[in-house]
């Protein structure tokens, strides 16, 4: 996969980095709150303005922020951000006067040598643009853009000068569109860390502080010529337990995520698993419809000689028995122990959550199964299984026809789902039986 150029959004904390950002996009991708420090990791996406594609990066504010214990990072990682851009948008308030340590900024900013375009936000009418004009022009920039991301005014000459800006041949689009990965889990089991020894770097801040990540942050790596899109989420725990309305607000996203993805890594921390939490968290991802991975995380933490992992793989089971499908593999983030595995793992789930089976093939399976285990009703009779055809897939679906009314006994139905799921190499993902009377 061709590498995009990056244009990369940085400023102050609070002055519309992420608005302006999810403006170019054309979608909401990044979070948005009244509140300042919502960005902490860097957040990526692939944008198109007038036939360029490009990557397109939001960052954290380059300030403190009074109430936010990871300042310094998030400063760090818009500063490795920036220096990494082929073009940098500097945004600035329109509402308030520059500050001296923005001035500052941008004479840092401009040593990097990199195409900048100045953008100040916040400017709804061109009577506001006339009063502060003149106060923004002290900073000697050539290009200078005055817009309003939240009412898009004037978004039009900013994007025209970025599609300028940009390295002169732009890479045709790929043919190939990468595997979606979301990685879910409760606060804290390692999931940014995961996704830093997947991309070989330090791209998402790690931290002990419950909640760190906010948004939600795609990585993109390529693996034996595939393209993968690691999607790290804000860890889910109740919204009693988040600390303010932004940790809120990557919980709904994460949530959100699970439904975006073509396959779900729910990862788990072996020093406590699986929590009720972990099962909420499970729950989600088995309503979703989504092919489903297990990562038990930490795993250079477990003597070797002392735990059996087949009895450690029986207890996720046990307790989760809901995903039992989903296939569990052992790993450590910190030293990279079987990570590529998720990759391979996720890629045959999705293959499993995409096959379509032979109309023919699914009756002489239900000719088998009810000769060995004869069907009953919920009401404890016996019923006829008449017919079987596959509706749909991811997940896949099928209509099964009865030969009177009335539901399936639930144990039977579980058992004929999994029949199912292992006469078909189904594995890794959840199936639907729809049961209609003939």
């Amino acid at each position: 996969m061709k590498k995009l150029p990056r244009v990369v959004i940085v400023g102050f904390p609070n002055v519309g980095k992420s608005t302006l950002f999810n403006r170019v996009l054309g979608r909401r991708k990044s979070l948005v709150h009244s509140l300042p420090g919502m960005t902490r990791d860097s957040v990526s996406a692939a944008a198109a303005v007038e036939g360029r594609r490009f990557t397109l990066v939001d960052t954290g504010g380059m300030f403190g922020v009074q109430d936010e214990p990871l300042s310094v990072k998030v400063r760090e990682k818009a500063w490795q951000e920036a220096g990494s851009a082929d073009l940098v948008l500097f945004v600035l308030d329109g509402k308030r006067d520059i500050a001296p340590a923005e001035e500052e900024l941008y004479a840092s900013l401009k040593k990097l040598d990199k195409p900048m375009l100045v953008v100040v936000n916040k400017i709804d009418s061109p009577y506001q643009e006339d009063l502060v004009k003149a106060d923004f022009y002290r900073l000697g920039a050539r290009d200078i853009f005055f817009v309003s991301a939240e009412h898009r005014l004037d978004l039009g000459p900013l994007e025209e000068a970025l599609v300028s800006a940009l390295p002169a041949a732009g890479p045709a689009r790929d043919e190939d569109e990468p595997l979606k990965i979301a990685i879910v889990g409760r606060t804290n089991v390692g999931k940014s860390s995961l996704i830093n020894r997947f991309a070989g770097e330090e791209k998402l801040l790690v931290s002990e502080v419950p909640g760190t990540t906010r948004d939600s942050t795609d990585t993109l790596i390529v693996r034996d010529g595939k393209p993968f899109c690691l999607v790290d989420t804000a860890g889910i725990r109740k919204f009693s337990g988040a600390e303010d309305s932004r940790e809120k607000a990557g919980i709904i996203r994460s949530k959100a995520n699970m439904g975006e993805a073509d396959v779900i890594c729910l990862v788990l921390d072996v020093r406590e698993f699986p929590t009720r939490q972990d099962a909420r968290i499970a729950q989600l991802a088995h309503d979703s419809g989504k092919p489903l991975v297990i990562a038990l995380n930490k795993w250079d933490l477990v003597d070797a000689r002392a735990v059996d992992a087949e009895a450690v793989k029986d207890r996720v089971y046990r307790k989760l028995g809901f995903v039992s499908y989903a296939p569990l593999v052992y790993v450590s983030a910190l030293t990279g122990q079987r990570v590529v595995k998720i990759l391979d793992m996720a890629e045959k789930v999705h293959q499993a959550a995409s096959r379509r089976i032979e109309t023919s093939k699914l009756n002489e399976f239900l000719g088998r199964v009810a000769e060995v285990h004869p069907p009953r009703l919920k009401t404890g009779a016996q019923v006829k299984l008449r017919y079987i055809t596959q509706k749909g897939v991811l997940p896949p679906t099928f209509i099964l026809f009865l030969g009177s009314r009335g539901p399936l006994a639930p144990a039977y139905e579980r058992f004929f789902l999994e029949a199912l799921r292992e006469d078909f190499g189904l594995q890794g993902t959840p199936l639907r039986l729809l049961v209609r009377s003939s």
